[in-house]
């Protein structure tokens, strides 16, 4: 029998409000108290993606699991879904909350966003986890035709958004494809259908997964030099499946990070905090009370 979303969520106290992040009406879900800890999901994704782990975080810390700014339920403005959009979201979004630090965990897309945000202000950030995303181009031809792959399913997932287009989707974020659950697929599918919502998605992906493969932005957002500035502790959490960006890419990463350490987990691919919970659970809170 499949755990559904409320099953791992019963029990914790939490709330699930919207904040206004400088005009942007922002989705939350919070749980817990002490130092705060968001976490940042995927391109496409929602905060729906961490269920299964905000209760045993919930123990340690304030969780702030949130859409990221034309994801989910947050609002999608008519602007360039760069990285610096996605970190002023961050930044007003903490401010709007009256959050002057966190620990920041980011799952593919949000590993980048949180690495950027910790650059440029490293002041606000305690301890940055990359969950199977940082800011680093592909590094072999492989990574380089899986990342096209995701492009293409994303493409027919937001051009018509149907449960089997989502499916064909989602079904590349996970090592087993019975990991996608019918609960999590109908979340997905009723956020990409609200008005206007798959198209915002579209233009995101496009700039998100589009440009890391694009070598023009490789002067400006996917530099191995940048990460050498980074002054916070750093924990890479990576599997020896995860598609795009390989194992070897976060080590080779995590010997540029002045204060970094790599975690590898054997049986997920791109969503370990769903795959393997507990073991992702453990790994992160370990670091981030250490």
């Amino acid at each position: 029998m499949q755990s559904s979303i409320w099953n791992e969520l019963q029990g914790v106290g939490l709330k699930q409000t919207w904040y206004d992040a400088d005009g942007i009406r922002t989705r939350v879900i919070e749980a817990g108290s002490g130092y705060p800890l968001f976490l940042l999901h995927g391109t496409g994704g929602h905060a729906e993606a961490y269920s299964r782990n905000i209760a045993a975080h919930a123990e340690h810390f304030r969780v702030i699991a949130y859409d990221m700014v034309g994801h989910g339920y947050t609002d999608a403005p008519d602007i360039d879904y760069d990285e610096q959009a996605n970190v002023d979201h961050l930044r007003d979004l903490m401010d709007a909350m009256g959050i002057e630090s966190a620990h920041l965990s980011g799952e593919s897309l949000g590993g980048s966003v949180a690495a950027w945000f910790a650059l440029q202000y490293p002041e606000r950030v305690g301890k940055l986890v990359l969950n199977t995303g940082l800011p680093l181009s592909p590094n072999t031809q492989q990574g380089i035709d899986q990342m096209e792959d995701f492009l293409a399913r994303s493409r027919k997932a937001t051009g018509t958004p149907t449960r089997e287009t989502l499916a064909m989707r989602m079904k590349w974020l996970f090592l087993e494809e019975t990991s996608l659950t019918e609960e999590l697929l109908e979340t997905r599918f009723r956020i990409y259908s609200q008005p206007g919502r798959a198209a915002a998605i579209r233009k995101l992906t496009e700039r998100a997964i589009g440009g890391l493969i694009d070598p023009a932005n490789q002067e400006s957002w996917y530099r191995p030099d940048r990460l050498r500035e980074l002054k916070c502790p750093t924990l890479l959490l990576w599997t020896h499946h995860n598609p795009g960006q390989p194992v070897e890419l976060a080590r080779q990463a995590a010997a540029d990070i002045p204060d970094a350490r790599v975690g590898v987990l054997d049986n997920s691919s791109h969503w370990p905090q769903w795959e393997e919970p507990e073991a992702f659970n453990k790994a992160q809170i370990e670091f981030l009370l250490g």
